[in-house]
């Protein structure tokens, strides 16, 4: 089956086709800013912009950066709050002409490395953590997806743990690997307590230099890239959009 997948961040809005039974995009990514604001409107028009460069018309999945439940945009971190509350699912499907289904991008994200990445055949609890604006997470028990789950808003350090150890802090406060992987193992490691898992599967663009912070960090538990780096998203979503179509 192919199906549109986007990956919406907080900095930039990404699709391409993908064939949800092999995870192969079909064509080159296209990354569109994502307009100032991140306001509703605004983000559907390039949704809409992204799907007529592919002339698409068939199903779109959206990784979206909130929890949703059936289409509606339950909280809003980095996002504009207008979103609270919205059906996006309806707000998609009006502007695009296109049938859209939501889910969380982080969320995608697992779907995607479980199916096709480094999760692909991984027994007992997978942890995908995304690095980016903020925190996304997603968790897999035996390869059953426990939906929403939004722990870079655990407490760390005394604030939400995506101020402290997203990638865009890094970024903000110009820190050195080194001291950056501090951070992390801290949002690690109060992970690993939490949960006691199998692995960590780290994504976002941040994990296509993941050998600058991975070996440093001082963990237990096994932690790896994503395989599909900044595709994780779009595949994701793809499949999701599919398996709830």
């Amino acid at each position: 089956m192919q199906i549109l997948g986007i990956d919406v961040g907080g900095s930039g809005i990404k699709g391409a086709p993908v064939d949800t039974e092999t995870g192969q995009l079909l064509a080159e990514r296209l990354r569109i800013k994502t307009p100032k604001g991140a306001e509703p409107e605004p983000m559907a028009e390039v949704v809409k912009q992204i799907a007529g460069f592919f002339q698409w018309q068939g199903p779109i999945g959206i990784g979206f950066p909130a929890p949703i439940k059936s289409g509606l945009v339950m909280m809003a971190a980095n996002i504009s709050p207008k979103w609270v509350g919205l059906n996006a699912d309806d707000l998609f499907t009006r502007i695009t002409g296109s049938d859209c289904v939501m889910v969380n991008d982080a969320d995608a994200a697992g779907l995607a490395e479980m199916k096709f990445g480094a999760g692909q055949g991984q027994p007992g609890t997978v942890i995908m953590v995304t690095l980016g604006t903020g925190i996304g997470s997603a968790i897999f028990y035996r390869g059953v997806l426990l939906p929403n789950t939004e722990f870079g808003h655990a407490e760390l350090n005394g604030m939400d743990a995506e101020h402290y150890a997203a990638d865009a802090a890094r970024q903000r406060e110009d820190l050195s690997w080194k001291k950056y992987a501090k951070r992390l193992d801290l949002y690690f490691k109060m992970m690993e307590k939490l949960f006691w898992p199998d692995l960590f599967i780290v994504g976002g663009g941040i994990s296509k230099e993941s050998e600058k912070f991975l070996p440093l960090l001082t963990i237990t538990t096994p932690i790896v890239p994503a395989q599909l780096r900044n595709q994780a998203g779009i595949i994701g979503a793809a499949l999701a959009a599919q398996r709830l179509a």
